[in-house]
């Protein structure tokens, strides 16, 4: 029998292959902010770590229409304008907005679209 694997399946092996685990939404978007801050690595407060996920939460929603990418401040830290505000959604919804724009951002990357060993 064969079963069909889904985007998401398939985006946490790829991530399990390059990072030794599967990974949750914060782990993703924090690891997707960093990418986006293009800073040299180092360690982050906890303040700031919610900063580096939320330039991650804002650059997986930019194509949904909820944020516009306004440039970089005088510390070279990107920012956002809220253009829609996000709607009223439960657990579920919520998760499967995220787990799309989080497969939208890896396949505009490229990495999804990789061989899977």
């Amino acid at each position: 029998m064969t079963y069909m694997v889904s985007d998401w399946q398939k985006l946490q092996i790829k991530l399990k292959e390059r990072f030794g685990s599967e990974m949750e939404h914060d782990a993703i978007l924090f690891m997707i902010g960093l990418q986006e801050l293009d800073k040299p690595p180092r360690n982050y407060k906890k303040d700031e770590k919610l900063e580096v996920m939320h330039i991650g939460v804002c650059t997986v929603l930019q194509p949904y229409g909820f944020y516009e990418y306004k440039g970089r401040d005088d510390d070279d830290w990107p920012h956002w304008e809220l253009k829609e505000n996000l709607p009223h959604l439960d657990a579920k919804q919520q998760n499967k907005l995220m787990n799309d724009a989080l497969i939208d951002y890896f396949k505009r990357t490229g990495f999804l679209e990789e061989e899977i060993n």
